[in-house]
């Protein structure tokens, strides 16, 4: 039997790159899924988002698999888009097992020219996101008493960035968020626990490239420096670790930070 099997997992950001990778980890490893995306250009920050032909693509990769899968378009700062995703699992599913935070954005900005907007679309996205979905998830946990919340922030969550303080306060943030919510759901036997990855070979590198006037290579090796001789990782390194900690192999890690960095913070 596949580790997940009669498992479901709601993923937010999963279009594409590190949501999409961990999607069809979970699937392939027998669960159900909830693929959750903003699915359109937003305002801030001026790069591709997710796209409603990528969610179609990713459901037509899972049912491939042979698992159930809901996809559902809404941002993250809707809380009556972010609802009615969850109503509609429940619906599908009864129930959500796993919830992996990964919705999130990432620019560069000085702090003396950075906008209201700017950092108010940051935070908004990085920080109160993952709180307005997982307020609407916990109440089915606590009533099965049993979950995994895994919050994706970053190796800027664990130090500083520079022209990043808007994106590096929303990562701090969220690791905050892991820590203060594992104090709080233990008793309901859900473990929460956050991610760091170092720079990922995804979309948004690619965006952050464009704007910057850089090549992908290039804006990694500016923003990581890994230990490791490798710009990136891919985003099936950042899934592999997130099944690990939803799996009962992890069933004792709560509260902590998982490092998929490449040894940057190593040094």
């Amino acid at each position: 039997m596949a580790e997940f099997t009669n498992k479901v997992a709601f993923i937010t950001g999963a279009a594409h790159g590190q949501g999409r990778a961990t999607a069809i980890a979970f699937a392939k490893e027998g669960a159900d899924i909830v693929a959750f995306d903003v699915a359109k250009k937003i305002e801030y920050p001026a790069y591709e988002f997710g796209t409603s032909d990528e969610l179609k693509s990713l459901q037509t990769e899972i049912e491939a698999l042979g698992r159930r899968v809901v996809i559902a378009a809404g941002d993250v700062r809707d809380d009556a888009a972010v609802t009615a995703a969850v109503e509609q699992a429940i619906a599908a599913f009864g129930k959500i097992d796993i919830l992996f935070n990964n919705a999130g954005i990432c620019a560069y900005a000085e702090v003396d020219s950075m906008t209201d907007d700017e950092w108010n679309a940051m935070i908004d996205i990085n920080l109160k996101g993952p709180f307005n979905v997982a307020r609407r998830v916990v109440p089915y946990m606590k009533k099965a008493k049993s979950g995994v919340i895994i919050n994706n922030s970053s190796v800027m969550g664990l130090r500083g960035g520079n022209r990043l303080s808007h994106y590096t306060a929303s990562k701090w943030g969220l690791t905050g968020l892991t820590k203060a919510w594992a104090i709080e759901l233990a008793p309901f036997n859900i473990r929460v626990v956050s991610i760091h990855p170092t720079g990922v070979n995804t979309p948004m590198n690619d965006g952050l490239a464009a704007m910057e006037g850089m090549t992908p290579i290039e804006i990694a090796e500016r923003s990581a420096g890994n230990l490791q001789p490798v710009p990136w990782i891919e985003p099936e390194d950042a899934a592999n670790l997130v099944l690990f900690l939803a799996s009962d192999k992890a069933r004792y890690c709560t509260g902590g930070q998982y490092l998929v960095d490449a040894g940057l913070l190593s040094v």
